[in-house]
């Protein structure tokens, strides 16, 4: 679990991210939670915007994928989930 200085943390260094998934109306499938755990492998730090057309809500999308890639949710802002998971051979950030 995330302390509030480490959600803070993270939240600074995912500003300037570019989110690299999408989740539209078919919402979150397996295939997609296997995509979002190998990036988060490679990056620790990412962002999954939620479409327009998406019918579930960005809660229970950014809860779903949480519990998939057994990632933290950092934040979840506007359409947009930042996701943490620790990576165990890319390690690059360092939590306070």
């Amino acid at each position: 679990m995330l302390t509030g200085k480490q959600k803070r943390f993270l939240r600074s260094e995912a500003h300037h991210l570019k989110p690299i998934f999408q989740v539209g109306k078919d919402g979150v499938n397996d295939n997609m939670i296997n995509q979002i755990k190998d990036a988060l492998e490679k990056r620790e730090l990412l962002k999954v915007s939620v479409l327009q057309n998406c019918m579930e809500d960005k809660d229970s999308v950014a809860e779903q994928i949480a519990e998939g890639t057994n990632a933290e949710i950092a934040q979840i802002i506007g359409n947009s989930i930042v996701l943490y998971k620790e990576s165990k051979e890319n390690k690059q950030l360092q939590l306070p």
